[in-house]
């Protein structure tokens, strides 16, 4: 599922036009993104966002072979809450469908 079509299921439910949708959306997004820079963000239920800082290192270059410096940077980690874990594991998988 991509943005627009995640603000189209909110107009739907949420019985909104979906500019005002994109709007909720956006807003809901930079939230999260400026409540990470000071700590962590978690929606009960749903899961746990945290910013966490990755050390410098060295990596290897997978054409040449050659050892390169990667620097230090930060990301973001989602951990899923118990509802979607259980919501997950309770439907069966894509993939699965595909196999039989």
């Amino acid at each position: 599922m991509r943005k627009p079509d995640l603000t189209a299921v909110i107009a739907e439910k949420a019985d909104l036009t979906k500019e005002k949708a994109n709007e909720v959306l956006n807003a809901i997004l930079d939230s999260i993104t400026g409540a990470l820079d000071k700590d962590t963000v978690t929606l009960v239920g749903f899961g746990t966002f945290e910013k966490r800082h990755r050390g410098a290192r060295t990596g290897k270059n997978p054409q040449t072979g050659e050892p390169v410096k990667i620097k230090a940077s930060n990301t973001v980690a989602f951990k899923p809450g118990k509802n979607l874990r259980d919501s997950v594991n309770t439907q069966p998988a894509k993939a699965a469908k595909k196999a039989k």
